[in-house]
């Protein structure tokens, strides 16, 4: 549900490998995807799907067996209207969506039991109508059940994400990763956005450096807060960690994430 950058290349990928994908879209991104298919161009390999699904409907596919939200967050209310056709008492929906209140919207329309949590990293753009551009070196999909589970359908989503090339994992800990990104994500966007240049150089001046470094300190302490087990030295990980270094944060972030959690657990 929301076939933009993000929505289109992950579920290109998961129809690649073999799963049976819709694509729910609109406009003339919608259009060429019925006419033309759908191109993955950047990454380690480009490729095309020739036909695909696609749709303004959702009552035209039915009932699924899980549901990608990949809209703007400003969308998600109107979208999780729209979706219901596609859910059945069996349907699982998570949500590949930024920020921390993502999921608070789905509890509000569906079941706690339907609900899977997910983290998504990837730099992409529609660079076209049917074409996305895949522009950072990096992605990454992390799913996980809220109550900290095994569960057979995050098990198989898992195997369709490897099976279509997807770096995936499963968390042991969904909404601590969930957190773990908007730790980054609050702080790169109040900075780039204050200053309007790329994270790099925001990175290497010291004051700015330090602005950066404050800003995720409180995220974290938020955080902890609200009972998510982030490490206290968290954003000094983040800001050790030699992952971002550009405007490239969506793909460069998966590195980043993964090292600083590495580096955190060392101190718990």
């Amino acid at each position: 549900m929301g076939s933009g950058g993000l929505g289109s290349y992950f579920g290109a990928l998961l129809a690649k490998g073999g799963t049976d994908v819709s694509f729910v879209a609109r406009g003339e991104h919608l259009e060429a995807m019925r006419r033309s298919g759908l191109r993955i161009d950047g990454g380690p390999e480009s490729f095309h799907l020739g036909h695909v699904h696609a749709t303004n409907d959702p009552a035209e596919i039915g009932a699924v067996d899980l549901v990608m939200v990949c809209v703007k967050l400003w969308d998600t209310e109107a979208a999780l209207e729209q979706l219901r056709p596609l859910v059945g008492p069996d349907t699982a929906l998570v949500s590949f969506q930024n920020g921390v209140l993502k999921d608070s919207y789905l509890r509000a329309a569906y079941d706690e039991s339907q609900l899977i949590g997910g983290v998504a990293y990837v730099a992409t753009t529609v660079s076209g109508p049917g074409v996305i551009s895949r522009t950072g070196p990096l992605q990454r999909l992390i799913v996980g059940e809220f109550d900290r589970g095994r569960s057979a359908r995050v098990e198989a989503f898992h195997a369709a994400a490897l099976a279509g090339g997807i770096d995936a994992e499963v968390s042991d800990d969904i909404r601590r990763a969930i957190w773990e990104k908007f730790v980054f994500l609050v702080g790169l966007s109040a900075t780039t956005t204050t200053m309007r240049v790329p994270i790099g150089p925001i990175r290497e001046n010291p004051q700015s450096r330090a602005l950066l470094l404050d800003l995720m300190r409180e995220v974290v302490v938020v955080g902890r807060a609200h009972g998510v087990p982030l490490p206290e030295d968290y954003a000094r990980c983040i800001m050790t960690s030699s992952a971002v270094t550009d405007s490239r944060f969506a793909g460069s972030q998966v590195a980043l994430s993964s090292s600083a959690r590495r580096s955190a657990s060392r101190r718990r």
